[in-house]
C-alpha cells in the first residue's frame, strides 16, 4: 500500500511538474509578445503612417486636408517630436485613443483641443508594448520643449514647472509639469487641466498621458505643456524650429 501511495505522489509530482513548465512557458511567450513582437507591428504601422502622411502633405492643397471634425478614428494628422527623448523622437499621432488606434502610435483625445488651439491638445500613448511611445515620459523636465508638426506649422510646447529648481510641481502656473493619478482622473484633459470637463481653457496647453508605473495600468503618468509663442509656417522653416534640437 505504502508503494503504491509513492508511486501516486511521484506520478503526481511529475504532472504538477509538466503543467507549471507549459504555463510558465506560455506565459513566457505572451511577455515576448506584449513586450517585443507588439513593438515590432507599431513600428511597421507608424512607418507606413509616416510615409502616408508625409506623401499626403505634399500633393494635396491645404483646402482639401480633413479638417478635426472630419478626422476618422486611426488616421494620422500630425507628427510628435520629444528630443528629450531622443535626437530623432516622432511619432505619428492618430485620431483616437481606442486599442486599435494606440497600437498604431500616440492616439489624440477626441473632443480636446488640437494643435494651437486654446483648450488642451491631449494624446495618450502606451508605456510598454505597441510601441512603447512614452516609456521615458517620466524624464522630462521643466522646460523642456515638445514640439506638433502639422501640414502647415510648427507648435512649440514647454513642460510646465520650474526651469531653475526642476520642480515639476512649481513654477507661475497652477497647472503641474507632471503628475501621477488615477485612471479615473479625467480632469488631466479638460480645457484647463485639473478644471472642469465644461470650463473655460486659460491657455493652450499639451497633456500626454501613459500608465504608471511601468508595465502595470494602475495609475496615469501626465505631463503638462503650455504653448510657447506663435505657431511657426512650414514654408519658414521646414527643417523645423530650433526647439528641434532642444533649445
Amino acid at each position: 500500500m505504502s508503494r503504491n501511495v509513492g508511486d501516486l505522489l511521484r506520478t503526481t509530482a511529475r504532472g504538477l511538474g509538466q503543467t507549471f513548465l507549459t504555463v510558465g512557458f506560455v506565459l513566457l511567450l505572451f511577455v515576448v509578445y506584449e513586450l517585443w513582437v507588439t513593438d515590432l507591428q507599431s513600428a511597421a504601422a507608424q512607418e507606413d503612417l509616416t510615409t502616408e502622411l508625409r506623401e499626403e502633405w505634399s500633393r494635396e492643397a491645404p483646402a482639401a486636408r480633413a479638417v478635426p471634425g472630419e478626422l476618422t478614428d486611426g488616421e494620422a494628422f500630425a507628427f510628435l517630436h520629444i528630443p528629450r527623448l531622443g535626437e530623432d523622437y516622432a511619432r505619428a499621432v492618430v485620431e483616437g485613443t481606442a486599442a486599435e488606434d494606440l497600437e498604431q502610435g500616440p492616439g489624440h483625445y477626441r473632443d480636446t483641443a488640437m494643435p494651437g488651439e486654446q483648450g488642451n491638445f491631449a494624446v495618450a500613448g502606451h508605456r510598454v508594448g505597441r510601441g512603447s511611445p512614452f516609456l521615458e515620459l517620466d524624464e522630462m523636465r521643466p522646460g523642456d520643449p515638445i514640439i506638433v508638426e502639422t501640414a502647415d506649422s510648427w507648435f512649440v510646447y514647454r513642460v510646465l514647472g520650474d526651469p531653475v529648481t526642476g520642480d515639476l510641481a512649481g513654477g507661475p502656473s497652477p497647472v503641474p509639469g507632471q503628475q501621477i493619478v488615477s485612471p479615473a482622473d479625467v480632469a488631466v484633459i479638460s480645457p484647463t487641466p485639473g478644471g472642469a470637463a465644461d470650463g473655460p481653457a486659460t491657455g493652450a496647453y499639451l497633456t500626454l498621458t501613459t500608465c504608471h508605473p511601468e508595465y502595470s495600468a494602475r495609475q496615469r503618468l501626465i505631463v503638462h505643456a503650455v504653448l510657447d509663442g506663435a505657431p511657426i509656417a512650414r514654408a519658414d522653416a521646414p527643417a523645423g524650429p530650433p526647439a528641434l534640437n532642444g533649445q
